[in-house]
């Protein structure tokens, strides 16, 4: 749900799927405020240097600003909602450079 699509205000709605083994680029985000919350599987979030295993029914708070990333520890799908406000931009979302990621999670 976003509000280019559906009109609404203030935040966006979204679900995304990692397959096993695999991770998302580290990324952040300079005025979004995004909250993952797990609805299956099993991973590791990277939030700026700190690492936590997450599974079905964990939020997780993401700040303007921190770098972070998702891995899928599991066998089965990683599936989780991202939800942000203000809502989703892709110009307020910034790659980390190669040669700044940490490598294998």
């Amino acid at each position: 749900m976003h509000p280019d699509v559906h009109g609404n205000q203030a935040q966006s709605l979204a679900e995304a799927t990692i397959q096993p083994g695999q991770t998302t680029q580290a990324h952040r985000h300079g005025r979004t405020e995004e909250i993952y919350y797990i609805l299956s599987g099993e991973g590791l979030m990277v939030l700026d240097n700190e690492k936590q295993a997450v599974r079905v029914g964990d939020a997780i708070l993401i700040a303007p600003g921190a770098w972070h990333r998702i891995a899928n520890t599991g066998r089965v799908n990683l599936v989780f909602l991202c939800c942000c406000s203000p809502a989703y931009r892709h110009d307020d979302t910034e790659l980390q450079p190669a040669d700044l990621a940490t490598g294998k999670i």
